[in-house]
């Protein structure tokens, strides 16, 4: 059994990006994601979260307790019901009450349940349920986890430049395409790139949500890891040059905090210099960090 961390915590993860696209969006032809009202790039936090989570697979996943639920082509029914399996919990059992079809019993439900075994054994052996949460009421019933861990979209400093290049690939992949082309397999597509931007995503730990997924210290320091080293296995021509600068850590003494998140967030300062007029690098900022005992009851760390 892990021992769940005490201490709430929140921190803001720094990142830039320099000739990439660090986060497409679909819905616009893999444009990067921008604020159309500022101009500032946008990251999501379910692209920063599959970051974390493929670093960890790339990491741990051969050890027990390690697995990640949502990774690709994963069929997440299929893993809930080997939960069940792995419980000696028999699926095809009518449920006491006919009325809830497919899904576990209401009073399998309840603590010490069926499906608060499979909620806690699912907590148990996947590190993105302990961390992120999950939904695992769909097909065979494992309930619903919320995570301690929770992130915000990233946002750029300052405004980015979205540009689009024009490519040409050499070759075709048909023989249909060759004559349609008259001989010039040349095939003309786009890459798009933001020059440069600085982001910043703010995220939350739970001492109350880590008690009831187990989320530990060690799982923690896992998580600090991931936040500091998860681009440097997810480079990419699309993505270019993407890095973590900073990530900035307030612990604090309790359960319940010491003091509010948003006064922490503000006590850092990012700026433009002065004297750069369109920044190309991580240099062309100031970054003010409180010293560390700055606030009370709370530790301010720089990983």
């Amino acid at each position: 059994m892990r021992t769940p961390i005490k201490n709430r915590y929140d921190f803001m993860l720094v990142f830039d990006v320099k000739d990439g696209n660090p986060n497409g969006d679909p819905d616009a032809g893999n444009l990067p994601r921008v604020d159309a009202e500022t101009g500032q790039g946008l990251v999501t936090d379910v692209c920063l979260k599959r970051k974390v989570r493929n670093y960890v697979h790339l990491t741990k996943g051969t050890e027990t307790g390690y697995d990640i639920f949502v990774k690709e082509k994963a069929i997440l029914n299929q893993v809930i019901e080997k939960a069940y399996a792995d419980l000696a919990i028999d699926l095809e059992k009518p449920p006491a009450d006919t009325a809830d079809g497919k899904k576990r019993n209401k009073e399998g439900q309840g603590q010490g349940g069926e499906v608060q075994k499979a909620r806690n054994k699912m907590c148990m052996d996947y590190f993105d349920i302990r961390t992120f949460g999950a939904v695992m009421s769909t097909g065979a019933n494992a309930g619903q986890v919320r995570g301690p861990v929770q992130l915000t979209f990233g946002r750029s400093i300052d405004p980015v430049v979205t540009l689009e290049h024009s490519i040409t690939r050499m070759a075709v992949a048909t023989e249909a395409e060759a004559e349609k082309q008259s001989g010039d397999n040349r095939t003309m597509g786009r890459k798009n790139t933001v020059p440069y931007g600085v982001y910043v995503a703010y995220g939350f730990i739970s001492p109350a949500l880590a008690a009831q997924t187990g989320f530990s210290e060690e799982d923690l320091e896992i998580f600090w890891k991931a936040l500091t080293e998860m681009f440097e296995h997810d480079h990419s021509a699309a993505r270019g040059m993407m890095a973590t600068q900073k990530l900035i850590v307030f612990k604090h003494d309790t359960a319940l905090g010491n003091a509010h998140s948003n006064d922490l967030f503000k006590a850092v300062k990012i700026a433009k210099k002065e004297s750069v007029e369109v920044p190309r690098d991580f240099a062309a900022y100031d970054v003010t960090v409180p010293a560390k005992n700055a606030f009370a009851g709370v530790e301010v760390i720089e990983k």
